[in-house]
């Protein structure tokens, strides 16, 4: 990939694609292109096709997708499942038929089984049940995954896909009723220690073990793939090891400032009960994360702090 090639970051202004970009500007890559909405409208082919025609990007990022937490997965199946596919199959085959030079597709952990063996190896796909509260966007991601794979195979196209794990950081979705299981804690434990609050109640039982990685560490993680992976099978994008989410509440409790008790909904929904996936194909080709667990967390804090007090400011005003 050429310092000056023309690299299209779908979903550039989302959690990962912002990191990406930020990556590539600070490598030197300047050549970049988006497809802002409302203009253009991933999910309508016609409007898809017209851009590749136009731009002819070199280099395609697919970080563009409908994104949400336990209770968004389990309330808006529909749309998550026609909205990922759509922009999964309109983009795959756009760039197939304007001849890009590479594609990286960005799929997600929840595409492995509820029960899968632990650590998940990439060969893990389709070997048993999905998690039923995200199992819409699963299948939609598994189904970019394997038009990737199959573009390869009949058509001869370089096209890759990497499966990232949880996934925090600057940028990220802050809404208790959308936002995914970091970012929710933040504001939670923020909110109950700016309204002097006692307690927090968080869903489901703390027991299971989630594997975070901060965005920037996926971004940096993507470009080097983009450059030293070219296979048929998708490859892991972790930190390689995991945390039990009730310490994981305590942690993010600590470095926000609650001094409160932590309560548990046990009639809530815990989801799958661990999810770490196996990363020694990314680790053997020379990758590993840079960002600690608890240094990303403030660095996500610190973020939030001051876009929380910019938007509090220009709601005011």
């Amino acid at each position: 990939m050429d310092i000056k090639s023309k690299i299209y970051v779908a979903g550039n202004t989302g959690l990962v694609g912002s990191a990406i970009c930020r990556t590539l500007e600070t490598h030197g890559y300047d050549n970049l292109v988006f497809t802002p909405f409302p203009e253009y409208d991933l999910t309508n082919q016609e409007q898809t096709r017209e851009f590749f025609a136009r731009e002819n990007p070199e280099y395609v990022f697919i970080a563009a997708a409908k994104v949400g937490g336990i209770y968004a997965n389990s309330t808006y199946p529909a749309e998550f499942i026609y909205t990922n596919l759509m922009i999964a199959c309109n983009i795959i085959h756009a760039a197939y038929k304007n001849r890009v030079k590479k594609l990286l597709f960005l799929g997600s952990s929840c595409i492995y089984p509820k029960y899968a063996s632990q650590p998940i190896k990439e060969n893990y796909l389709l070997t048993g049940q999905l998690e039923p509260t995200n199992e819409a966007y699963a299948v939609a991601k598994i189904s970019g995954l394997k038009l990737c794979e199959y573009y390869r195979r009949q058509y001869g196209c370089d096209f890759i896909a990497a499966m990232p794990t949880n996934l925090y950081g600057p940028g990220d979705n802050f809404d208790l009723q959308t936002s995914h299981v970091l970012p929710a804690m933040i504001r939670k434990f923020h909110d109950a220690k700016m309204n002097e609050n006692r307690d927090v109640t968080l869903w489901g039982t703390g027991n299971p073990r989630r594997e975070f990685l901060f965005v920037d560490d996926l971004a940096d993680a993507l470009l080097f793939i983009m450059k030293k992976y070219s296979d048929l099978q998708h490859i892991n994008v972790g930190s390689g090891t995991d945390i039990e989410i009730r310490k994981l509440a305590e942690l993010v409790a600590d470095i926000v400032g609650f001094k409160g008790m932590i309560k548990w909904d046990t009639s809530k929904p815990d989801g799958t009960p661990r999810k770490q996936l196996d990363v020694t194909k990314l680790n053997d080709l020379g990758w590993s994360e840079k960002t600690t667990l608890s240094s990303g967390i403030e660095r996500t804090y610190k973020w939030f702090l001051s876009h929380h007090l910019k938007e509090k400011f220009t709601k005011s005003n």
